[in-house]
C-alpha cells in the first residue's frame, strides 16, 4: 500500500462560521505532486503550495481540472501562511499561472492583490479615463480553519 502524508487545511473564506462562505482546502507540499495526484486529491477547490525562498509557489485544481486563478483558495493559502506557518508575517506572496499574488493582514482580515486583468472598454466608452474607486479595494473576512486532518 502507497501513503502519501500531506497536511490539509479545510478552510472556510468570507465567512466567521466554520463550515459557512466559501469552502477550500489547502494542502502544503515539499515539491510537487504529479498533476494526475494532486487532481485526484482536489475536492471543490484546493489550492496546493510549495515554500520557495521567502514566497510560495500555488496552484489550484477542482475535481475537473488545474485552473490559472481561484480568488477563496488564494485567501486560504494566504490564511494557513500567515497564521500557521508563519505568524510572524504581515504578508505573503505567491508565485501563480497568473503572476505573483500578494495578500496582505490587516488586523483580522485579508486583502488580496489580484493581477489586472485587461478588458476591452465598449465603443460608447473608448478614449475616456477615470480613476480607481473605493469599490476596487477589497477586503475580505479572515478565514476560520478547522485544525489539519
Amino acid at each position: 500500500m502507497n501513503v502519501i502524508n500531506i497536511p490539509i487545511f479545510q478552510i472556510d473564506a468570507f465567512t466567521d462560521r466554520i463550515l459557512w462562505g466559501n469552502p477550500t482546502a489547502v494542502c502544503l507540499l515539499d515539491e510537487w505532486l504529479p498533476d494526475a495526484v494532486m487532481q485526484a486529491i482536489a475536492l471543490e477547490k484546493t489550492a496546493f503550495i510549495v515554500r520557495n525562498a521567502d514566497a510560495y509557489d500555488l496552484r489550484w485544481f477542482t475535481p475537473a481540472t488545474e485552473v490559472e486563478l481561484c480568488g477563496h483558495a488564494t485567501l486560504g493559502a494566504a490564511y494557513v501562511v500567515l497564521t500557521h506557518l508563519q505568524p510572524d508575517r504581515g504578508e505573503v506572496t505567491f508565485h501563480s499561472a497568473s503572476g505573483p499574488l500578494m495578500v496582505a493582514r490587516h488586523g483580522d482580515m485579508f486583502g488580496r492583490d489580484d493581477p489586472p486583468v485587461r478588458r476591452r472598454p465598449p465603443p460608447e466608452l473608448r478614449g475616456m479615463t477615470c480613476a480607481p474607486s473605493e469599490s476596487s479595494m477589497r477586503s475580505t473576512p479572515t478565514p476560520k480553519a478547522c485544525p489539519p486532518v
